[in-house]
């Protein structure tokens, strides 16, 4: 960032400095050298000074302090389980990314921006007050000149500005305290920002949600019993995106589902298995099951197929839809009870989507089978496949951690299984051990959370993981499948034949190296003490035969010069040859000695 572009952000790095001090960071402002802006800083920090907050408490009012962007970074950080202790991402969890509504004359400007056209040239009608409000955007009801009803989100005026400003500033800071702080770079701060900007990059795009929901409709097309909202692709663009309205019960509202009668285990099951086969089948997921995204439709009277492109949050007039306008079909006999109407799950607001790629799927699959075959190093090495295990991991204690996972589980039914606690465990052992996961994959783990708290308050007593357990025997066996081997294979010899194309460069390389006397050698910081000692002992044993060699230089001179000499010496009196030859066999046999000693070594 040039010094031009940090001068025009000067007042929003001072509200940043100031919420750290009102939230007890003020030491993090010390630490950045952020103080320097502040008048005054040492009465402002000592004013703020509150220890009576956790960190988590405090961190969560900072972010909600600074407005939407920070929200939203915190929103998506709480879905990262291997980089922030569980308490504070309990308090992420916490964040509400409610806002007031924009001024309808401000929706108007932007949809007409957008589409080109006059509001009403577009839509026949209108509603000024909006069903749902965020940091991001709002949505609206309205309707078509050809009639269908539809729910209109738009972009808050200036958001995208404000993001980009407050991601400026993040990226300067986290290299600021990857500079002056051990644990920034221990954690990487710079890339964690960068990550974050990605997703909350996404959620500025409404041609990326439109598409994602068109992604997921395509697995379910031609189902009756999931629904997806439609897109109007031209009244859609970056800022706005018109979708289909749906009318129907949301997850949370039970009394109305249970007066409609809806069977509660059936619905559970039912948005188990939507969710449970986007994640292990297509591999694209809605990311963000929450009660307000799923709702309950009644059943089509006539076969409808489950296409559509994008989502909407579609409560009713209060925010909560009671199910008004909902048609049961099938009729009972007078003295039978009426069956219970099957329901069709609805899917709102991609706003948030994972994806897993395949290799991702197939580690996830290693790691569901090494936890039933209460394997420790296959859970060791599906973990290692997934994220990245940092140099300074102390294996012993990974294994210990890793053993008491397998052993808490061990012999416990499936059907007894917590899925979301068995995640929890796993991202803990991943937190203590500093092992950094795919964003994906996290993001898949906060999916399976939110999933299995959502069926919790339909049926305490449903197990998510039954429904899981055939999608993951099914992706097993998917491996095993002669097309998938042969496929496998077929990539493993294009990879053997691309390296033995390469392999007569590499080897002439390596003779151009050989023949310069320059042999490249890479060290691991493991080895550095053990080669140092090792050259220790070759430097003491050359110098050590350097000696012996001049000591018998010295000898031969003597032995020379007596046999030629007439006139006896001073040394003639003495036994110095019978003394030096005995020197010399003694220095001799101890560098034999050892060398021998080191060749066993």
């Amino acid at each position: 960032m040039t010094a031009m572009r940090r001068l025009r952000h000067l007042q929003r790095y001072r509200e940043i400095a100031l919420a750290f001090a009102r939230n007890g960071f003020g030491y993090f402002v010390r630490d950045l050298g952020l103080n320097r802006l502040i008048p005054h800083w040492r009465s402002v920090e000592s004013q703020h000074h509150q220890p009576t907050r956790t960190t988590g408490e405090r961190l969560r009012s900072f972010l909600q302090e600074l407005g939407p962007t920070f929200v939203k970074l915190g929103q998506i950080a709480s879905t990262r389980h291997d980089l922030f202790p569980p308490d504070i991402i309990e308090e992420l969890q916490r964040l509400q990314d409610k806002v007031p509504p924009i001024p309808f004359e401000d929706v108007r400007r932007v949809i007409e921006e957008e589409l080109g056209s006059p509001l009403e040239s577009v839509y026949r009608s209108f509603e000024p007050e909006p069903v749902a409000a965020a940091s991001i955007g709002q949505v609206h009801r309205a309707r078509l000149r050809s009639g269908e009803e539809v729910a209109v989100k738009v972009q808050r005026p200036g958001i995208r500005r404000t993001v980009e400003t407050d991601l400026d500033i993040l990226r300067h800071l986290a290299r600021i305290a990857e500079h002056r702080l051990q644990l920034a770079r221990q954690y990487g701060a710079s890339e964690l920002v960068e990550e974050l900007a990605s997703s909350l990059g996404a959620e500025l795009d409404y041609t990326l949600e439109g598409r994602s929901a068109e992604r997921i409709a395509a697995h379910f097309e031609g189902r009756d019993d999931i629904r997806i909202p439609r897109i109007w692709w031209d009244l859609s663009s970056r800022r706005v995106l018109t979708m289909e309205f749906m009318r129907g019960i949301q997850l949370h509202d039970t009394a109305s589902l249970a007066q409609a009668g809806y069977d509660l285990t059936e619905i559970a099951e039912a948005v188990s298995t939507v969710i449970l086969e986007q994640v292990f089948l297509s591999g694209h997921f809605h990311a963000d099951p929450h009660p307000g995204n799923v709702l309950v439709l009644p059943p089509p009277t006539s076969k409808r197929a489950g296409r559509g492109r994008a989502s909407a949050r579609p409560p009713g007039e209060d925010g909560s839809d009671s199910g008004a306008g909902l048609e049961q079909t099938g009729q009972a006999g007078p003295d039978e009870p009426a069956p219970a109407p099957r329901p069709v799950i609805g899917l709102l607001d991609f706003g948030m989507t994972g994806r897993l790629t395949p290799g991702m799927k197939e580690h996830f699959a290693s790691l569901v089978i090494a936890l039933r075959r209460q394997s420790t190093d296959g859970v060791i090495q599906a973990i290692e496949a997934m994220g990245l295990i940092p140099d300074s991991a102390d294996w012993q204690e990974l294994r210990r951690d890793v053993d008491r996972l397998r052993e808490k589980y061990y012999q416990v039914s499936f059907s007894d299984i917590s899925l979301g606690e068995a995640v929890t465990d796993l991202f803990q052992v991943s937190y203590r051990h500093r092992i950094r996961m795919p964003a994906d994959f996290m993001l898949l783990g906060k999916t399976l959370l939110t999933l299995e708290g959502v069926i919790s308050s339909l049926d305490p007593d449903f197990s998510v993981v039954t429904v899981a357990e055939p999608f993951g025997k099914k992706l097993l066996l998917d491996r095993l499948k002669p097309a998938r081997l042969a496929e496998a294979a077929a990539s493993y010899a294009a990879e053997y034949v691309d390296l033995l194309g390469e392999l007569p460069s590499r080897l002439r390389s390596l003779g151009r190296h050989l023949t310069r006397g320059k042999l490249p050698l890479e060290l691991s910081v493991k080895d550095v003490d053990r080669m140092m000692k090792k050259l220790d002992r070759i430097s003491g044993r050359l110098s050590f035969s350097i000696v012996l060699l001049s000591f018998s230089i010295i000898m031969a001179g003597l032995v020379v010069g007596s046999s030629i000499g007439r006139q006896p010496g001073l040394l003639s009196r003495f036994p110095v040859l019978e003394i030096g030859f005995t020197i010399a066999a003694v220095m001799f046999l101890y560098m034999l000695v050892s060398i021998f000693r080191s060749g066993r070594k």
